[in-house]
């Protein structure tokens, strides 16, 4: 079929299982969708203990994994998304946030939510562009 769309599911036993009906992403032709990250660890599926920034960087810890899989680093992020269980949380996360993300920063939108999966204080989602990413300015 001429024009069709190549979908590929990636998933890493480096960042934890999904826990619902979802993949840790999913790559349609160069466009990366990463699920939302919380600060699981893998290995046990509960969230680190520490508070915010525990978890922040947990998650993108989680993130990164989820990217190296696809054969991608932070670099090709283009956007975020971050659900925080309290924005008073905000600079402690962008404080996390910039150790993963050092130049290039993705666009990115934040929010409170009224509750996120298992308790936890922050997640994470990504948007990603696979490939070698040349940044004009």
């Amino acid at each position: 079929m001429s024009g069709s769309l190549r979908r590929v599911i990636i998933s890493t036993k480096k960042a934890p299982d999904a826990i619902g009906p979802y993949n840790q992403a999913v790559q349609v032709n160069s466009t990366l969708y990463v699920s939302g990250q919380i600060g699981f660890n893998p290995s046990t599926m509960e969230v680190v203990s520490g508070g915010v920034v525990a978890e922040a960087k947990q998650a993108l810890t989680n993130m990164g994994h989820i990217l190296e899989a696809a054969n991608c680093t932070f670099n090709n992020v283009v956007k975020t998304t971050v659900l925080l269980a309290d924005i008073n949380d905000f600079a402690a996360v962008n404080e996390v946030y910039t150790t993963f993300f050092t130049a290039n920063y993705p666009a990115r939108a934040a929010y409170q939510a009224a509750a996120l999966p298992r308790g936890a204080r922050v997640e994470i989602e990504a948007v990603a562009v696979v490939g070698d990413i040349h940044t004009v300015e």
